[in-house]
């Protein structure tokens, strides 16, 4: 009788986005109507929840977003709430309110991009996260 071989199926996510954490104890609207304004962007909410996944494809959370797709930059923005009906979009980051991600980024350096949204009033503190440090990045997919 012969051995199985057990063959292990390994990938590397690839994260193609930029994750700025926004602490501020304002509501989403607040936030994203000064942002619209000093980066002359179109934040809108959407109608559906971003929705979070586990690894056996169940849903794990949803969370409210706003989004913007800038066509001229070939750039996706998504504001997302990081706690909603106390569940977190990024759990080991619990103390962030809210997270922005910048999709396929070639247009904003991000350390003078992350002063400039400092500049917002309703924002406390505006920080880069690298994808890879938290592991629950790993469900966070955009289309």
């Amino acid at each position: 009788m012969t051995k199985k071989k057990k063959h292990t199926l390994e990938f590397e996510v690839d994260y193609d986005y930029d994750m700025i954490g926004i602490s501020s104890p304002n509501s989403d609207y607040r936030i994203v109507w000064g942002m619209n304004e000093l980066l002359n962007i179109q934040l809108e909410k959407s109608a559906e929840d971003f929705i979070i996944m586990n690894s056996k494809g169940e849903k794990k959370s949803e969370h409210p977003f706003y989004q913007f797709f800038d066509e001229e930059n070939f750039l996706d923005m998504y504001f997302i709430k990081n706690k909603f009906d106390g569940k977190y979009l990024i759990p080991e980051n619990k103390q962030i309110d809210y997270f922005f991600f910048l999709v396929h980024n070639n247009f904003y350096k991000i350390p003078s991009f992350i002063n400039t949204l400092k500049t917002i009033p309703t924002i406390h503190g505006a920080y880069s996260f690298d994808p890879t440090e938290f592991p629950s990045t790993e469900f966070i997919l955009f289309e």
